[in-house]
């Protein structure tokens, strides 16, 4: 069963409040409503939101002085910050501060949904698979992968691959390239056919050996090459730049 995104709307107009809570509910949302600063980041400081979206100009404490109070409690929260008003100034500053965009009242709820879905699908992380025959690669690349919010699937050999691929967009591919009966390369290539833009890291603990695979693999577009015995934090980085990409990709030109 699918969470529902978890929405904190943040207006000191009530009737905003009500209108866009009642709206996002009947979307399916999870939605919590504050009418100012203070109330909003004592919400944060015991529960995370997927999305908070936040009016700029509140009495007393502004949105932009919130979201930064905010980011101070929960650094990697996606502030969505709303205005009815031409206050350039504090859109600039929000920005700055890394607000994860700009929408304006009276809000349009197609583009306020996409938004939201975009934050869902970057919160859900990536659909992953690895194709490995060694057991104890496999599973510590998985363990780590799904504890930084990816979706992990493991094949053996690259025939196991090859059907897993038909079944699911795998946005990610780690490939070994010494594999049974179909090598690494071969199975880069077969599962580029399904899916043009697949996007696959080689592995090899073969530096030398599989040379001449490597470079045939790179040639094909393959993104970049990672030799065992890992480097974690290596792997981790190609894997956030992928998703950035990707993440950038999905945003149309009205969204950040």
């Amino acid at each position: 069963m699918t969470v529902p995104a978890r929405i904190l709307i943040v207006d000191d107009d009530e009737s905003m409040n009500k209108t866009m809570s009642l709206v996002l509910k009947r979307k399916g949302y999870d939605v919590a409503v504050s009418l100012n600063g203070a109330d909003a980041i004592e919400k944060v400081r015991f529960q995370p939101f997927d999305i908070i979206f936040m009016d700029i100009k509140m009495p007393v404490m502004d949105g932009v002085e919130t979201f930064e109070k905010i980011r101070a409690i929960r650094p990697d929260a996606v502030v969505m910050m709303m205005t009815a008003y031409a206050v350039e100034d504090l859109i600039q500053k929000a920005l700055r501060e890394g607000a994860y965009g700009i929408i304006y009242k009276p809000l349009d709820i197609e583009k306020t949904i996409a938004a939201i879905e975009n934050v869902k699908k970057k919160n859900e992380g990536m659909l992953i698979l690895v194709v490995d025959d060694d057991p104890g690669t496999s599973s510590s690349l998985q363990v780590i992968l799904e504890n930084k919010g990816h979706r992990v699937g493991i094949a053996s050999t690259g025939e196991q691959a090859l059907q897993m691929a038909k079944e699911k967009l795998y946005e990610i591919i780690f490939i070994d390239m010494k594999l049974p009966v179909i090598n690494g390369l071969q199975t880069y290539l077969a599962i580029k056919k399904i899916h043009p833009d697949v996007i696959a890291v080689i592995i090899t603990a073969y530096r030398q050996e599989m040379s001449d695979l490597i470079d045939c693999a790179t040639k094909e577009s393959a993104y970049s090459v990672l030799y065992k015995p890992f480097d974690m934090e290596s792997l981790l980085k190609i894997v956030d730049e992928i998703a950035k990409k990707k993440q950038n990709a999905r945003a149309g030109p009205d969204l950040p």
